[in-house]
């Protein structure tokens, strides 16, 4: 791989700046309240120097969204490298780490379905290339979940796949943060366990 050149690198090091604003501001704020004079003052630079390197509003939440995505695929490509592991304590892993990066600060809030924000990113090919490669490879796990009864077969496996989706943006964890009345690790296994177990009480052996 070619080494970057000074010029390079800087370019980088202000993009990286501008897409972690941008980030935390979508995790806080949402895309719509978001705006091009927040994302400039949150990294520390002149309006116009964002939009040297990003074009729209809607191309910085995109550039965003893709971050977010790469981390979900690694998270899960290193979760495949532990095949002794069952589906369903994969699936748990990665719901527990949506959860966890959006109790952080670190998950941007999803779009709605009919938004501008959506239908850009629809047409945008490298966040559409993240986001099917993500979900095929939860299907796998997903399929084999229902395969060994550890996960109910009489759902449809594209709603267990969107219920994991679901979990990044879910607007109980932030609610419960909120309260300050409890820690992340409590409001991290409450979520996970009603995300696999519903809220009815363990049966007692």
């Amino acid at each position: 791989m070619a080494r970057l050149s000074y010029k390079e690198q800087i370019q980088r090091v202000r993009e990286d700046a501008i897409v972690e604003a941008v980030n935390r501001l979508l995790a806080t704020k949402g895309y719509d309240a978001m705006t091009v004079d927040e994302v400039a003052a949150e990294a520390g630079m002149a309006k116009a120097s964002v939009y040297k390197h990003f074009a729209s509003k809607e191309d910085l939440a995109a550039a965003a969204m893709v971050r977010a995505l790469d981390r979900a695929v690694a998270f899960v490509d290193g979760l495949r490298e532990q095949p002794d592991a069952s589906p369903i304590d994969q699936l748990k892993a990665v719901a527990g780490w949506a959860i966890a990066s959006q109790l952080e600060g670190e998950m941007p809030s999803l779009p709605s379905q009919n938004s501008a924000l959506s239908n850009s990113l629809q047409a945008n090919e490298a966040y559409m290339d993240r986001l099917i490669s993500l979900s095929n490879k939860l299907s796998i796990w997903i399929t084999q979940a229902q395969t060994s009864g550890q996960i109910s077969s009489d759902l449809p496996a594209e709603m267990m796949l969107y219920i994991l989706f679901a979990r990044a943006c879910d607007p109980v964890v932030g609610m419960l943060k909120a309260s300050g009345m409890y820690t992340n690790e409590q409001i991290l296994a409450w979520v996970t366990a009603t995300t696999f177990d519903g809220v009815r009480p363990p049966s007692k052996a």
